[in-house]
């Protein structure tokens, strides 16, 4: 499309619009006639050729031609707006900020230990780093970081590591675990549930409860957490088996806070991927941030307090031989 014919005032009437629902609401925000708004949503509609809300009594709904256009438009604005409030602010060429989202357990555990190195690559890029609680990602990031199960979207999406459980404990209680029966640990411990949308609390543990062909036991019992990150932490306490990826928790178990009972590696079917909308793979911020990224988790994670990943993922076992993850 030529850029001359973009219609740019009919999409800040509708981003106005999709944002608060109310053709009266849009106008209110961009201080003009709540018709001026309405007739720059029908230009824009009869522009595209499909209508962009369905007009209800009291309230404006976006159709899925609207879902799509309200975020790519909104995040465009973003940009243009920050750009020129540098320029204004700061009298000089303005820092390129790149929104990422990440998950709150990979933040802090991964992320965050490494972020200086980019910022140290890359010092004309400005990271804003949102944690995000649930595993969705923010549709208004430049990248995001979603954990999920293999799944077609409209975003591209980079597979980072598949995550393999393990079991993990206080050395304590690990003491008491009789190595050829992992069933009877189990049933004699507090188990350590993480939630995850759409699936049972006890999901995870009937994956292990199967892998060692226990397929009887008792798994549903026991607290729920949020993040992998508040189960490991309830489990430093003294009390529980977690069940999380060891990848996220190599300072917890290299200083001997946690250990591994079992040599036990089971596939969770979820795994941490790097989420980019199509239209942002040419942003020269986007592409370096999403390449950099790519490459650490292409490397090892190495021993030391940093947690710096420079290698093929691998983690050791402080019971047993390594295992892929």
């Amino acid at each position: 499309m030529d850029r001359k014919w973009l219609p740019l005032n009919a999409l800040r009437a509708f981003e106005a619009a999709g944002k608060h629902l109310s053709f009266t609401a849009a106008a209110n925000s961009l201080t003009v006639a709540q018709s001026a708004v309405s007739r720059h949503v029908i230009v824009l509609e009869n522009f595209l050729g499909v209508p962009l809300f369905e007009r209800r009594p009291q309230q404006l709904v976006l159709t899925e031609a609207g879902q799509h256009l309200l975020p790519v438009v909104s995040k465009s604005f973003d940009r243009i707006d920050q750009a020129l409030s540098d320029i204004i602010k700061e009298g000089r060429s303005p820092r390129r900020a790149l929104k990422v989202s990440l998950p709150a357990t990979f933040a802090h555990q991964l992320a965050v230990p490494i972020l200086k190195d980019f910022r140290t690559e890359h010092p004309a890029i400005t990271l804003d780093i949102e944690s995000d609680m649930g595993h969705g990602g923010d549709s208004e990031a430049d990248v995001a970081v979603v954990f999920s199960e293999p799944m077609v979207t409209d975003t591209v999406l980079d597979l980072l590591w598949t995550e393999r459980l393990t079991i993990l404990c206080h050395p304590e209680i690990a003491a008491g675990a009789d190595k050829e029966d992992p069933a009877r640990f189990i049933e004699e411990n507090v188990l350590l549930h993480m939630k995850l949308d759409q699936r049972s609390r006890h999901y995870q543990w009937d994956l292990v409860a199967r892998g060692i062909g226990r397929p009887d036991l008792d798994v549903d019992r026991g607290l729920v957490f949020d993040t992998s990150r508040l189960v490991v932490q309830y489990a430093l306490s003294g009390e529980g088996l977690a069940l999380v990826d060891p990848l996220l928790f190599q300072m917890e178990i290299e200083s001997g806070q946690l250990v591994r009972p079992f040599d036990l590696a089971i596939d969770g079917g979820f795994g941490y991927y790097l989420s980019t909308h199509p239209e942002d793979l040419n942003d020269e911020a986007v592409a370096l941030f999403r390449s950099w990224l790519i490459n650490r988790f292409a490397a090892h994670l190495a021993d030391g307090p940093t947690s710096r990943l420079k290698g093929p993922l691998e983690v050791g076992s402080k019971t047993g031989s390594p295992f892929k993850v």
